[in-house]
């Protein structure tokens, strides 16, 4: 068996060299991979490109790689959190890459199952569209789109064990499993490393065939990016 646990974030992202592309897992701020950002940040890589479901804020996930220049292109579905990444892209310091949520789940998914491309409604009429292949099918346009190619995956699980099987939990689901599929090396960041065995296996997301590398996280914040209460 393949030894695929490293003991921090430092040491699984390493091999992350200048103008990688990376899709990182995560929704929102939810489930994004805290401790192999920071990591990134400390490692200080260049021009890279990130596949995400968003940019993070200003001062948390992506968005510290942006504040450090890191980022050369983002590809993305939504972005209205960050103000520096709006500042980079009205200046044209960032390329951008705005894609409908569902399109990019489904370009994941599809270099995850080896599908070069898919086609989908999604964009057909707008600006998404510009420069694509379309095609009629049952009498309703349909717009091609490409897999997804990246060098990295890097995602979050709740817990995961050696063999690099994971479980994810609730909103954390809707990016993080695609992405794990669809990487050339996929790092994978848990808040807990549990013995192989103790996963149920009828219960596991991501079997690790997936996983390349895998480590115990720590001090996670978990922050809430619209933090809503009830008033009493």
């Amino acid at each position: 068996m393949l030894q695929k646990v490293v003991s921090n974030a430092d040491e699984a992202v390493k091999d992350i060299n200048d103008g990688a592309v990376i899709m990182l897992g995560g929704f929102g701020l939810c489930g994004i991979p805290e401790n192999s950002i920071n990591a990134l940040v400390k490692k200080g890589v260049k021009n890279l490109t990130c596949i995400s479901n968003n940019a993070g804020v200003d001062d948390f996930g992506i968005g510290l790689m942006l504040k450090t220049r890191q980022v050369k292109k983002m590809i993305s579905s939504y972005v209205g959190e960050n103000a520096e990444f709006e500042r980079q892209l009205l200046s044209g310091e960032l390329e951008v890459e705005l894609i409908p949520q569902g399109t990019l789940a489904t370009r994941c998914l599809a270099a995850g199952y080896g599908m070069p491309a898919i086609f989908t409604p999604a964009g057909v009429g707008t600006e998404v569209a510009i420069g694509k292949e379309t095609r009629d099918f049952d009498g309703k346009t349909y717009l091609l789109e490409h897999a997804f190619k990246s060098d990295y995956a890097i995602v979050k699980a709740w817990k995961g064990d050696a063999h690099g099987n994971l479980v994810f939990r609730a909103t954390s689901r809707n990016f993080n499993p695609l992405m794990a599929m669809a990487g050339k090396i996929t790092i994978a960041e848990v808040e807990e490393l549990v013995p192989v065995g103790e996963l149920e296996p009828d219960m596991i997301h991501t079997p690790g065939i997936f996983v390349n590398y895998i480590f115990q996280g720590t001090d996670y914040e978990k922050r809430i990016e619209q933090l809503t209460v009830t008033k009493r």
